[in-house]
């Protein structure tokens, strides 16, 4: 891999005080409370004359016009949505627009989170109103700054394409001649809105900003940044669950240091214990030496006895106990009605229980993060560069280990090569800057894939049983629904006596549930299993939507009633999704004709503000899945970017479907039994089915929906109602086709 210097995507102070002189317009708007941090590289090129300054934009003598973000581009494309809000007030060309990715900042923080980071499908959620306003803002202050220069009303005045002219003599400037005036003008308190119909770049396909660097390799991730006089450093976890570090290893032949690595405040999970040390770290002088010299440390463990009696048959069993027999950590979700009563006369009542299993994040990228470490006392500096879905909890981490203040730690964000929840947290951040703290040289730290397989946050393992039944009008007239899951909430905050939102989402009203059932009950039952839990790809709703949307064929089925017409019924009071669920039958012709040897099937999900609704066509060839066809419809309420959208909705379904079909992760004796891909099956490009995806044309008063996570949830369910359809074999277990 040729050397990447890190220069080339940071600003130096000294690249910053030139800008400050080269008439470039800035414009601030701070969201609320972050983290702040300030930029160095040791090699500064000369800058052109409007280098970046400021919060979000940036507009130059050259014309050009620069927005610097601070979210995480982890291949869902939201730089360039970010970027067409802003352009879009702005009225200017799209053709000068640039992006960058800035240093962490308070101005930057996510309104949706108060926090600056990337999850929850909330980029575009959350900076909507904000960027088109900051955008509108600029754009008014511009004329402002022309109508001072030609000594006229503003409301003469208009812009578009970059240019300021007016009605009394046609006279025109650039944005690039009034930026420098245009920051001395008054800021407007409420600019106006480009309206819905004069829309030029929202709800149209642009090219990602993204794409061109990483094609032609210019694009630098975490395991990309070299520093001066860097070492690297790979990581050895106990191998087993709860076990700690007997004693400090020796150093093998070929490494510089091993440093002991101990679990901070806030990082630990499952059998973790803040100050335990469950890990050491191999130093030396390149990355192939690195792993080499972790795979031969030599390392003493204390295994705790608990440990041994971490086995996915076991965990599963006590799952089964705790859902016959109720336990005592029971939150209680939802109650809507009387289930009991309801259930004493209700018809065709039906009772299954649906089985998920522990899932990897299993990223291309695997974790790494790299930190320098320079200076003493109030010159003092921390500098982390990482690719992190959480800026401001880098800086916490940095706080908590380096006792400096905020105003000198730095956070560079670097694309990120997936992150699908796991680059959220921060172990790995937490132990690079230890590895830098104990050897006093910047360090890039890295896991290997067997690392990031074994020690992994993984999505909770499930077993949701559900007892329902009907009226005689083939409403579901009780819905009983227990989830037995490990809570990702309480291995943060175990003093928490709230309901977990995120083990049932999905299942009840409040998050995502629209179905109108007469009555229901919604209980979490809390699985104690220690195995370290964490956010996945569309998290609670890609188990849940496993469960609900089973239960509603196999009720559908025991009423003798089409599939898509029973959820019909349930779905008259919720508009948009009958329109989804009405879009996605016309457009797969359910209902139609089918191809000998084929069915299909249907599901319907609500996530992350989003609706989605899907329908699989598939056979069964050698014992095994076919899939032909996969039809999607998605009502986003707006879509910024269109064909980004839709690449989302495609990335969501290859990842449900590897999770349906192949993937899991089971446990012995507190070990992970997966270490690597060769263990977990994904889909060849020859195997996949046809994608037909149709966005529900916007609506400008529905609320905006996330898109990176709503692909994930309908395509488990709409597998297994189609194999039910075509085999008569229920499948309530996950994956169809374990390894």
């Amino acid at each position: 891999m040729a050397k990447k210097d890190d220069s080339q995507q940071l600003i130096s102070r000294r690249r910053f005080i030139a800008s400050s002189v080269a008439g470039a317009f800035i414009l601030t708007t701070k969201f609320g409370e972050t983290a702040k941090a300030q930029v160095a590289d040791d090699n500064p090129k000369e800058v052109p004359e409007a280098a970046q300054l400021g919060t979000w934009l940036r507009i130059g003598t050259d014309e050009s016009v620069t927005m610097a973000i601070g979210i995480s581009e982890m291949g869902q494309g939201t730089m360039t949505g970010l970027a067409m809000l802003l352009a879009e007030d702005l009225m200017v060309d799209w053709a000068k627009v640039k992006v960058e990715s800035n240093r962490a900042s308070p101005a930057y923080g996510n309104p949706l989170y108060n926090s600056q980071m990337t999850v929850g499908s909330g980029s575009i959620r959350g900076y909507y109103l904000p960027l088109r306003k900051a955008g509108a803002t600029a754009r008014d202050m511009l004329i402002a700054a022309a109508a001072q220069m030609w000594n006229l009303s503003p409301a003469i005045c208009s812009a578009a394409n970059g240019k300021v002219s007016n009605t009394v003599n046609s006279q025109v400037l650039t944005y690039g001649q009034l930026a420098s005036l245009a920051a001395q003008m008054p800021v407007p308190v409420n600019p106006t809105l480009v309206p819905d119909n004069a829309l030029r770049y929202i709800g149209n396909d642009a090219p990602r900003f993204d794409i061109p660097a990483k094609i032609d390799g210019s694009a630098i991730y975490g395991m990309d940044v070299r520093l001066p006089d860097m070492v690297y450093a790979a990581v050895k976890h106990c191998p087993t669950f709860g076990g700690t570090l007997a004693n400090t290893p020796s150093t093998p032949s070929g490494a510089i240091a091993v440093v002991p690595l101990r679990v901070i405040t806030g990082t630990g999970r499952g059998t973790e214990a803040t100050g335990m040390v469950n890990a050491v770290a191999a130093v030396a002088g390149d990355t192939w030496s690195a792993l080499q010299a972790a795979s031969r440390v030599t390392a003493t463990w204390n295994i705790p006895p608990s440990s041994q009696q971490l086995n996915t048959d076991t965990i599963f069993a006590q799952a089964e106990d705790m859902l016959t027999n109720g336990t005592a950590d029971t939150r209680i979700a939802e109650v809507v009605g009387n289930v009991k009563r309801d259930a004493l006369y209700s018809l065709h009542r039906t009772t299954a229980t649906y089985y998920l299993p522990y899932q990897a994040h299993a990223a291309m990228e695997v974790l790494n993060c790299t930190v320098r470490i320079t200076g003493e006392g109030s010159s003092r500096r921390c500098e982390i560069w990482a690719p992190t879905q959480s800026q401001s909890l880098c800086v916490n981490t940095a706080i908590a280990l380096t006792g400096l203040p905020i105003s000198q730690i730095d956070v560079y964000t670097t694309f990120l090569g997936g992150g699908l929840g796991r680059k959220f947290e921060q172990d790995f951040i937490s132990q690079a800057i230890q590895v830098a703290l104990a050897i006093n040289r910047p360090v890039k730290f890295m896991w290997s894939r067997e690392e990031d397989y074994s020690r992994d946050q993984y999505r909770p393992m499930a077993a949701i049983r559900i007892t329902a039944g009907l009226d005689q009008h083939n409403m579901v007239k009780n819905w009983y629904y227990q989830n037995c899951s490990p809570s990702i909430s309480l291995q943060r905050r175990p003093t928490s006596t709230s309901v977990d939102g995120q083990a049932i989402e999905g299942a009840t009203t409040a998050t995502g549930l629209t179905y109108s059932f007469n009555s229901r009950l919604v209980k979490h039952l809390i699985h104690p299993a220690p195995i370290p839990v964490g956010y996945w790809r569309s998290v609670g709703h890609s188990i849940n939507a496993f469960a609900v949307e089973s239960m509603m064929d196999e009720l559908a089925a025991a009423a003798g009633v089409d599939p898509y017409q029973f959820r019909r019924q349930h779905l008259l009071n919720t508009p948009r999704g009958l329109a989804v669920l009405d879009r996605v039958a016309a457009i797969s012709n359910w209902g139609g004709p089918v191809p000998n040897g084929r069915a299909r099937g249907i599901a319907f999900s609500q996530c992350f503000g989003s609706i989605v609704a899907q329908v699989v066509e598939l056979s069964v060839v050698s014992g095994q899945i076919k899939l032909h066809n996969i039809w999607c419809v998605v009502d986003c309420g707006r879509a910024i970017n269109p064909d980004a959208v839709k690449a989302q909705i495609e990335g969501g379904i290859v990842h449900g479907l590897n999770a349906a079909l192949w993937e899991r992760v089971t446990f012995t004796a507190g070990r992970s039994n997966v270490r690597n891909f060769n263990n977990t099956r994904k889909i060849k490009l020859r195997e996949m089915p046809n994608l037909t995806i149709e966005l529900i044309p916007t609506d400008p008063n529905a609320p905006i929906g996330g898109i990176g996570e709503p692909g994930v949830p309908c395509i488990a369910p709409a597998i297994a109602n189609a194999y039910f359809r075509l085999t008569g074999n229920r499948v309530r277990t996950l994956p169809f086709f374990p390894r």
